[in-house]
């Protein structure tokens, strides 16, 4: 039980300040109809349950997954073998992550169709899976990770000139929802699994990172491939609804209950079908460790679809009405300011970062601290998040205006900055972007540019996720520059 009390008090202190900022708006600046309000309080309790039996179950059962699967696929001796293993877990993998489905709904639902959810969640998937290959290699070559980083996004940046405005939301968006709480765990693990039997361990400690960031860009190029492939049209809107506001409470979640289970069994269900693959077909796996794992499927399922119900009732419906609200308000500094600080707090409550987190700082054996690349990560996000909403308020800014000088810098500081920390900041990302941020703030930016005279939900709705990826890839590469000037001072 000491695990469970452990992560429990790291999630509830994690997820409070959000609810905190949420509960003083409601006395203070947006009066958030009571319904909504008991919504996201017994929300709050669900996630915070659900975040809790999730991470338990990833530490038990998703990443020694992971471990178990990467020296067994280095072990076969033919290529071809390791790269169709390749494909096939990155194509299920991002097939079944819950942040993408949420994504591709979301967008089904504003362009009223127009862009349906199955297929953004095939192409990206496809995507994905191409990219695994591309990652396996690298890792089995040692090829370096800011070569083929750069190459990738110079060819993400060619696609982008000629793809709608649109789709380069969308396309940048769906990067990161596909590296979410269910794949960043298991691709982080299978990527230690792989390099673990390395014999030399500084290689092995810079190829323990960037996988995550390699597949994050197949997901750019397959939407923008996807544009240019498909004839061009104008999407519509979805219009007005207010129907939600008139649930009661419990109606709100009963209706929800459902897909939030649905949602979780579909998400893990790949992931347990390798696992029952792997103990009928190799004998690498022993009782305990079958018992364990098990256990661990069990956890991080039945945590998903808690916090899944959490979510969609309790935080999706608030974070619209709040971000709606802010923007009828004479002065756009309380919705920048807002938006600055739930940026800097959601961050801290996503599942993924505290995964990532963790292993950073064992791989590093201590010397990057968890607290440090917190820090680095919340001030990053903040930033990320004001940005997004300066996009709806200032007109005549658009999304390329962030991306094409951010990425220019962060590929930069990839020839500078101690190697390691490229993997990371890239990784980082990806995993930046969570169930949290998908559900919860997508909400907030959508409600401002639903209720923006000026602004378009489809175009300046989304985008907000792309910057969210891009922030902390310049910041914890900045953190590595710092790191590097320190360890040389402490060597003279």
């Amino acid at each position: 039980m000491n695990i469970l009390s452990s992560k429990f008090r790291e999630v509830f202190f994690a997820v409070l300040p959000v609810t905190l900022i949420v509960v003083i708006l409601n006395f203070t600046l947006v009066p958030i109809p009571n319904n909504l309000m008991w919504q996201f309080i017994i929300g709050f309790i669900l996630v915070t349950i659900g975040l809790t039996l999730f991470l338990v179950g990833v530490d038990l059962g998703i990443t020694p997954l992971g471990m178990l699967l990467g020296p067994i696929i280095t072990k076969w001796n033919k290529l071809w073998l390791v790269l169709i293993a390749a494909f096939f877990l990155g194509f299920i993998i991002s097939f079944a992550e819950p942040d993408l489905i949420i994504l591709g709904n979301q967008i089904e639902y504003i362009t009223s169709g127009g862009i349906a959810s199955i297929t953004i969640i095939s192409v990206v998937s496809l995507g994905i899976a191409v990219l695994m290959i591309l990652g396996f290699l690298r890792i089995i070559y040692n090829i370096p990770l800011f070569i083929i980083l750069n190459i990738l996004y110079a060819i993400i940046l060619i696609l982008a000139i000629f793809t709608q405005p649109e789709f380069l939301a969308i396309a940048f968006d769906t990067s990161g929802a596909t590296t979410g709480a269910l794949a960043v765990p298991f691709i982080l693990s299978l990527s230690m699994g792989l390099t673990s039997i390395k014999k030399d361990r500084k290689a092995s400690e810079k190829d323990s990172f960037g996988l995550v960031s390699i597949v994050s860009a197949g997901a750019i190029i397959s939407v923008m491939i996807l544009n240019l492939v498909t004839k061009k049209q104008e999407y519509s809107e979805i219009l007005k609804d207010n129907s939600k506001e008139s649930l009661s409470v419990a109606m709100a979640f009963i209706s929800n209950i459902t897909e939030g289970l649905i949602d979780s069994l579909f998400a893990f269900l790949p992931l347990f079908l390798i696992f029952i693959f792997l103990i009928i077909f190799t004998k690498s796996i022993n009782k305990a460790e079958i018992k364990r794992i098990t256990f661990g499927f069990v956890y991080s399922m039945v945590g998903l679809g808690i916090f899944f119900i959490g979510i969609h009732t309790g935080f999706m419906d608030v974070g619209g009405t709040i971000g709606g609200y802010l923007v009828s308000l004479d002065s756009y500094v309380f919705l920048i300011g807002i938006g600055f600080l739930l940026g800097v707090f959601t961050i801290i409550a996503e599942p993924a970062v505290h995964v990532l987190t963790q292993q950073i700082e064992e791989v590093t054996a201590g010397f990057v601290k968890k607290s440090s690349v917190l820090i680095a990560l919340s001030i990053g996000v903040g930033f990320a998040i004001a940005l997004s909403v300066l996009r709806i308020v200032v007109s005549g800014i658009e999304l390329w205006h962030y991306l094409l000088p951010g990425y220019l810098i962060a590929l930069g500081l990839t020839f500078v900055v101690p190697k390691l920390f490229v993997g990371i900041a890239f990784d980082a990302g990806g995993v930046a972007t969570g169930p949290i941020t998908a559900t919860f703030i997508l909400a907030f930016i959508n409600g401002a540019a639903y209720e923006h005279s000026n602004a378009s939900i489809l175009i300046d709705g989304f985008g907000m996720i792309a910057l969210v990826a891009l922030m902390p890839i310049i910041t914890l590469q900045i953190l590595g520059l710092l790191y590097r000037i320190k360890s040389s001072k402490k060597e003279v």
